[in-house]
């Protein structure tokens, strides 16, 4: 065997170290930055909406129909909100779900330099949320306390294909909201100019994601691909169920009770939430994380 055979046996496998030296130079390119792109001070038009009317949860039901434009204008922001805040909640897991599987990493390699440039990347997108929010309604959304605690014990129980597995799916659905909105000039231009900014840094951190979960799950037994499976769809079902919070409809001058049934009943919201995740359960099927039984869970929040 050759010294050159032997160092590439020796190896860890090359494919995630390859795309993560993509994504540093891609990120030195492409990076931008919300505190100096964004004027904060500049007043918000009341026409405008913070997300698009179509994405809005109530969309498409009797109770929208009643609301007045200002009504739903009020809602709509409330709601993406909700949304941005609930990111920053599962933001700061991923950052110590990263942190933790690059605590005694390769440092001299490309996937330890891209693995910390995407937490120094959430840290800004989570102030720039918190900054949005801020500006557009002036309170805080947060998960309720019991899922609050599921995220911590997910924290410190997720590993390998999981850890990874779980962030893709968690920036996948917020990635989702934005693109439906990010170019409908309805929408609040800051709000734009934040989901531009997200989508083109997120995709990056996706790209990464895959290139974990394919690695991880090379190789792994049945049970255990099940076991990983079933934990990553239920992380999904308490993010996209917690996304918006019934405080956003009180908060928006709207009966809770009412709007909760007929979110619960939204046709219109399904369908969209539905059609923009086919590319992710695709990915989910290809490399073996769409179990029978993690399916019922993705179908219960309407993600298939």
């Amino acid at each position: 065997m050759t010294i050159l055979e032997n160092a590439s046996m020796s190896t860890p496998d090359r494919g995630v170290d390859e795309v993560s030296q993509r994504l540093v130079e891609s990120a030195a390119r492409l990076s931008r930055n919300a505190m100096t792109e964004i004027d904060w001070s500049e007043p918000m038009d009341p026409a405008h909406y913070g997300c698009s009317p179509e994405w809005s949860t109530l969309y498409g039901t009797d109770y929208w129909n009643e609301l007045t434009v200002e009504q739903q204008v009020t809602l709509t922001r409330h709601e993406f909100a909700s949304i941005m805040n609930v990111g920053i909640w599962f933001e700061m897991i991923l950052q110590e779900l990263v942190l933790r599987d690059q605590y005694l990493g390769r440092y001299h390699e490309p996937e330890f330099q891209f693995a910390l440039t995407e937490i120094a990347d959430e840290c800004r997108h989570s102030i720039m949320f918190a900054k949005a929010s801020s500006k557009m309604v002036g309170t805080s959304y947060h998960p309720p306390r019991r899922i609050g605690r599921l995220g911590k014990i997910f924290q410190h129980t997720a590993r390998g294909a999981v850890s990874y597995a779980g962030i893709l799916v968690a920036e996948e659905i917020l990635d989702v909201f934005q693109r439906g909105c990010m170019r409908d000039e309805r929408v609040l231009p800051f709000i734009r100019t934040i989901n531009e900014i997200h989508v083109l840094e997120e995709s990056r951190h996706m790209k990464f994601a895959r290139e974990q979960v394919r690695e991880s799950m090379a190789g792994m037994s049945p049970l255990k691909r099940r076991f990983c499976a079933l934990y990553t769809s239920l992380g999904a079902l308490y993010i996209v169920s917690n996304l918006v919070q019934p405080q956003v409809y009180a908060n928006a001058g709207l009966d809770v009770d009412r709007a909760l049934a007929e979110r619960r009943t939204n046709k219109h919201f399904h369908a969209m939430v539905r059609s923009n995740c086919t590319h992710l359960m695709e990915f989910l099927d290809d490399v073996g994380l769409l179990t029978r039984a993690a399916r019922r869970n993705y179908r219960r929040v309407h993600m298939i």
